[in-house]
């Protein structure tokens, strides 16, 4: 086992894991499962959680002062930005507009939703959260049996008295407009560090305090950025550490998650993969056109010199080797060399915007965020407002900041979109099944993104040289 990659490893331990709720279900043993083997589940996603909120606050603050001095920064550092911000901006877009006329969610048995939705709303009420507008029409005695059944189950607090109607939606809908960017700015951060809830908050105080880095003197700003630097560093070592024993972990948490959600009924284990397949293709759908529309569509616009076949084929051993690696970072020094080498981009521009993007832009797992998201939502009768679908637009924007470019740092990021909302992190378990195949996709997504925002820069580069020469 030890010559065999991790990836791998996580990838058995879902199969297996699968396996025991199958059999679970069939044996009867889903109480044993939710008892002794669902637990370590748990304890896995508590401390994915424990690392998420500094990992994403340090990260954040680490990218930001990597840009350097803003003076110097100039055209090519707003251009660049704003490109990348552009393009995810799209890319989550997208995702959103493709998982809401798809809706691969309310594909699933309306059955199997129900009781979904009905461990939901266990759950926010034992983590003390506001539940969402109730979407459950069933007669009463039959939701309090549910209700029991499934509360065994999970070990979440049975309680009866759960309206049938909820007063989240109502609350919403008496806001103010611009009550997003209201509720964006914490009051106290230290507060906002200890609600994971609060992603939106954190994110904020991160790039507040990585811009005043950049303009307050260097002595006393290198100090600050070497600590911040350092704790993004023993953050994510932490990360590694846990992924050591991920493959037992993710076997707990896929037999707990999908046992709980089953129960002793073999048949809504495969209503899940169902609604894994259409989750998987929309997913799949927005990343193709992505790459084979929304870039070729910037190119065509901004670089005449290239076609988009010219392009692709210039780049394809940084794509081979993103799919290989799942990794941005991994693939970096290929990607700079394809771009300067095959596609002529000067190494001035390349050498900048590069790493930025390996960093900052991530269209792939923006786009795939977004998607996840609203699946699992529908899965369990859950309707996001509109409101809240824009928060996941920020957050998810946002959070590709934080997100380190190695293999599922977006699963990672995907419970702070999650938690952005309301919903349980823990439903990452859910798409874990699928989610190698997809992460070697989206990186691809990332490279190509990358790549092609560096081409458009360094045309604006040397269309500005050629005027100076002229002159």
């Amino acid at each position: 086992m030890k010559n065999i990659p991790l990836h791998w490893k996580i990838i058995i331990g879902l199969v297996l894991g699968t396996i025991w709720a199958v059999l679970s279900g069939y044996f009867g043993w889903s109480k044993f499962t939710a008892d002794w083997i669902a637990p370590w589940g748990t304890i896995f996603i508590s401390l994915l959680k424990l690392i998420a909120v500094p990992l994403v606050l340090f990260s954040i603050i680490g990218g930001i002062v990597g840009l350097g001095d803003p003076k110097h920064l100039g055209k090519l550092g707003g251009r660049t930005l704003l490109f990348y911000l552009m393009t995810t901006v799209i890319a989550v877009t997208i995702g959103l507009i493709i998982v809401n006329v798809v809706a691969p969610g309310k594909l699933m048995d309306e059955d199997v939703r129900l009781e979904n939705r009905i461990s939901y709303e266990l759950w926010a009420k034992s983590e003390g959260l506001p539940h969402q507008d109730d979407h459950c029409y069933i007669c009463e005695d039959k939701y309090k049996e549910l209700t029991q059944s499934i509360a065994e189950r999970t070990g979440y607090e049975n309680d009866e008295q759960v309206k049938a109607k909820l007063k989240s939606l109502e609350e919403h809908t008496n806001k103010s407009p611009l009550s997003f960017l209201v509720d964006m700015v914490p009051s106290n951060i230290f507060y906002s560090l200890t609600d994971n809830t609060r992603m939106m908050n954190i994110i904020f105080f991160a790039i507040f305090f990585g811009i005043t880095l950049l303009f307050i003197p260097k002595e006393k700003a290198d100090p600050v950025i070497n600590l911040v630097n350092g704790l993004a560093e023993v953050f994510l070592k932490m990360v590694d550490f846990i992924m050591k024993a991920a493959p037992f972990f993710v076997f707990a948490l896929m037999a707990g998650l999908v046992s709980s959600m089953a129960g002793d009924n073999v048949g809504k284990i495969f209503e899940l993969f169902k609604g894994l397949t259409w989750y998987s293709l929309s997913v799949l759908g927005g990343l193709l056109l992505m790459a084979f529309v929304i870039y070729p569509t910037i190119m065509k616009i901004f670089v005449r010199r290239l076609t988009y076949k010219q392009f692709l084929k210039g780049i394809s051993p940084a794509q081979m080797l993103a799919f290989s690696t799942s990794s941005s970072a991994a693939t970096l020094p290929v990607t700079l060399e394809c771009v300067e080498e095959n596609l002529k981009v000067d190494p001035k521009v390349s050498s900048f915007v590069l790493p930025i993007g390996a960093t900052v832009n991530m269209d792939g797992t923006s786009l795939y965020q977004s998607v996840a998201v609203v699946f699992l939502a529908q899965m369990h009768m859950i309707d996001l407002t509109l409101g809240q679908q824009l928060t996941v637009i920020m957050t998810a924007t946002l959070a590709s900041i934080g997100a380190a470019a190695i293999p599922s740092a977006g699963l990672i990021m995907l419970m702070v979109v999650l938690t952005s909302v309301g919903l349980n992190p823990a439903w990452i378990a859910i798409i874990l099944p699928i989610d190698r195949i997809l992460d070697m996709v989206r990186t691809v997504v990332n490279v190509t993104g990358d790549a092609t925002i560096s081409t458009v820069i360094g045309e604006f580069y040397e269309k500005e040289k050629s005027k100076q020469v002229n002159k």
